[in-house]
């Protein structure tokens, strides 16, 4: 049942062709735009804007994330594979595993668990139904597959004491909830969270209750879901496409949405803005990624 509906306000008309990986890193949000493959730093407050952070030089960039103790580096999934990206967004690979798929394939997006293991999901540029895997990245830099059959794999994310995994497909339109063992980060028998009957959960991330939150593709909407799959609030929007969710900002209660144009043949302002409004409650800042083994070597 839906306690309450509301809307968001825009905060920044910043025109991402298909903005994702939204971000709050404890002192400044970031986001990025996926196939643009660039990263923002994303300014708060009158005159918001965003700073260019890092550009991959034509990669498709799905998401970032801190290495700890590296300041300016970043683990992300990018195009075929997962990288550690330096400030110039030189990479230095770790794995390329969607290389040489009989369909073409890229990385989307991703995030870190609360141990520090990096978890990225990936699709097929034509959708192709279960071409996408997620994969887990451990601390000493082995990329393992954690999961096949995936079609748009968008999240994942984490409940708060890091025992619960949640992925989206979006192209399914459903989440699913997987045990997570936190020790080894193996992943147990999944069980549907929600169901979207013709709509596409996106990005995700999950507050201090517990609850996971949604941006819904193509409905111009944000779902605050229970740990039991109960829709507890509606967040509308002027775009489309909402595509990505964070919880933070400077009072620690901002929620910040991306948006895309792509896809659209008549893109408005609206599409592709960033869009913000009071969440009323706290999360977690997105992890630092713990990566023992640092790459040195020429990307391969």
């Amino acid at each position: 049942m839906t306690a309450f509906a509301d809307s968001a306000r825009m905060l920044v008309q910043a025109g991402l062709e298909l903005g994702e990986g939204a971000r709050w890193l404890g002192d400044r949000w970031v986001v990025v735009d996926i196939l643009d493959g660039a990263l923002y730093e994303v300014s708060e407050g009158p005159g918001a804007s965003l700073t260019p952070l890092l550009r991959t030089g034509g990669e498709p960039l799905g998401a970032v994330a801190p290495l700890r103790d590296r300041p300016g580096h970043w683990i992300a999934a990018v195009g075929e594979g997962v990288a550690v990206l330096g400030p110039d967004g030189t990479a230095d690979w770790l794995a390329r595993p969607e290389a040489g798929k009989s369909v073409r394939c890229r990385m989307n997006d991703g995030a870190v668990d609360p141990v520090g293991r990096f978890w990225a999901g990936s699709m097929a540029y034509d959708g192709t139904p279960g071409a996408g895997s997620l994969y887990r990245v451990d601390p000493d830099g082995t990329v393992v597959t954690a999961l096949t059959g995936v079609t748009v794999a968008n999240g994942p994310a984490f409940s708060p004491d890091g025992t619960r995994l949640y992925l989206a497909d979006s192209a399914r339109g459903v989440v699913s909830a997987y045990p997570l063992d936190s020790r080894t980060g193996a992943l147990g028998a999944p069980e549907p969270l929600i169901r979207l009957d013709g709509a596409s959960p996106d990005g995700m991330t999950v507050d201090d209750e517990g609850f996971l939150w949604t941006a819904v593709w193509g409905e111009s909407r944000v779902l605050r879901v229970s740990p039991y799959g109960e829709i507890d609030r509606v967040v509308r929007l002027p775009c489309r496409q909402p595509s990505s969710v964070a919880i933070g900002g400077q009072d620690g209660t901002r929620l910040l949405v991306t948006s895309a144009r792509y896809g659209l043949d008549d893109p408005a302002p609206a599409d592709g803005a960033l869009w913000t409004c009071d969440a009323g409650v706290t999360a977690p800042p997105a992890a630092a990624a713990v990566l023992s083994r640092y790459p040195t070597s020429p990307a391969r």
